[in-house]
This record gives C-alpha cells, sequence and structure tokens, in this order.
C-alpha cells in the first residue's frame, strides 16, 4: 500500500478547514427547519343535527385555506386529532375547533 506523504502542511490544514465549512454549511442547509411566522389559530363551530365530519371536511378544503389542496381523509384525521376524539360521530350542539391561519 501506497503511503501519502504531506508536503505542505500549512496547505494541508488550510484544505482541510475550507473542506469542513463546506460540509458543515451543507448540513446546516440540508437540516434547517423554516417556521413561517403565521400562528395557526382555530375557530369554534357547533354542530347542527345531520352535520358529518366529511361534510365539514370538504367545506373547510374549499374555504379554508389552513386546509388548501389537502386530502379529505388527512383534514378528517386531523379534526378529530384536534378535538380528541376517537370515532367520527357528532352530536348536535357539539363544539368542535377547526384551525385557521
Amino acid at each position: 500500500m501506497k503511503h501519502i506523504r504531506i508536503v505542505n502542511k500549512y496547505k494541508f490544514i488550510k484544505s482541510i478547514t475550507i473542506l469542513l465549512c463546506i460540509l458543515g454549511s451543507i448540513l446546516c442547509i440540508a437540516t434547517h427547519k423554516t417556521y413561517s411566522n403565521s400562528e395557526i389559530k382555530y375557530k369554534t363551530e357547533y354542530i347542527v343535527k345531520g352535520e358529518t365530519l366529511w361534510a365539514i371536511a370538504e367545506k373547510e378544503i374549499q374555504e379554508n385555506t389552513y386546509f388548501q389542496n389537502k386530502d379529505i381523509q388527512n383534514v378528517i384525521l386531523e379534526l378529530k386529532e384536534i378535538n380528541h376524539m376517537k370515532t367520527s360521530n357528532l352530536s348536535e350542539g357539539m363544539e368542535i375547533k377547526i384551525p385557521i391561519y
């Protein structure tokens, strides 16, 4: 096996330092999470007789920019999670929170 000999230690250290800085910068950029300045707020709605989570989700996808371009099943799951619901059953007068921007 051939041994590598460092001729100019200063150039070697300088090159390694630059390489590490570049790699560090790439890692920082790749792992940086961006958070928007908009905070999620909630509106409260009360369920009327016959209303379903599916109908609420359809309406919110069309009218609420928070849910824009989201799959209806994901919207329903998110609404259930936010409101600590185990099932999709709704009762008249029930209060639900809906996220908005």
